[in-house]
């Protein structure tokens, strides 16, 4: 099975990331990117792609997989700094992956799990599957060809 950025869940009072391994009416079954324990989570656990989840600058939202790709560059693949760096180091490295995040609603805690799910993938050997986002996120859409009755 191809590993996507959406198999990727984050899982609200949970430390690090998890893998989705099954989904059933009940809930899904996850396994830890660190320990590889697998899990039960119930549908009414808040669980988030990391797909889906986007950091407040002051213009648009920016979607995650443009933060990680940015620091994938930035590191050539080696791991970014630590997550339990001090406040000051981790504002003034965020500011350099996203100039414009919106200082008001992007708290240091919300740096340090960015920077967290970095190194959890760049750990895990899964960096890959933020080149594979980018690079599907790049191609481009086909449009449907006109038809003679609409020319």
């Amino acid at each position: 099975m191809i590993m996507t950025l959406k198999d990727i869940l984050a899982i609200t009072g949970q430390p690090g990331l998890y893998k989705l391994v099954a989904s059933s009416q009940k809930g899904l079954i996850v396994e830890s990117l660190e320990t590889g324990i697998r899990m039960p989570v119930s549908t009414t656990t808040r669980v988030s792609s990391l797909e889906d989840i986007a950091i407040f600058t002051l213009a648009d939202d920016m979607p995650l997989i443009t933060i990680l790709k940015t620091m994938l560059e930035k590191h050539q693949g080696d791991a970014a700094i630590g997550h339990k760096s001090k406040p000051e180091e981790i504002k003034a490295y965020f500011a350099q992956i996203v100039p414009d995040y919106d200082a008001g609603r992007v708290y240091v805690s919300d740096m340090k799990k960015v920077i967290s799910w970095y190194n959890t993938l760049h750990k895990a050997n899964m960096l890959d599957i933020i080149k594979d986002a980018v690079l599907e996120s790049e191609q481009p859409v086909d449009e449907p060809e006109e038809t003679p009755e609409e020319k």
